[in-house]
């Protein structure tokens, strides 16, 4: 049976996938955060909350 804590990690993962496929949401320049365009301080954001979720997940899974 599966768990609730398996279902929890498993979308947990699937955060971030969905987020970087959603690419005309950030596909653009404007706006800037110093001199940094939105498409690429925006996949530094996920970067970080990816691996928070990433952690997480593998925490949830491993108290199994």
């Amino acid at each position: 049976m599966v768990s609730v804590k398996s279902i929890l990690a498993g979308i947990l993962i699937l955060i971030p996938f969905i987020v970087y496929f959603a690419i005309p949401t950030y596909n653009k320049v404007e706006p800037d955060l110093g001199s940094l365009p939105f498409f690429y301080w925006y996949q530094t954001v996920w970067l970080a909350i990816s691996t928070i979720l990433f952690s997480i997940a593998a925490l949830l899974l491993a108290r199994r």
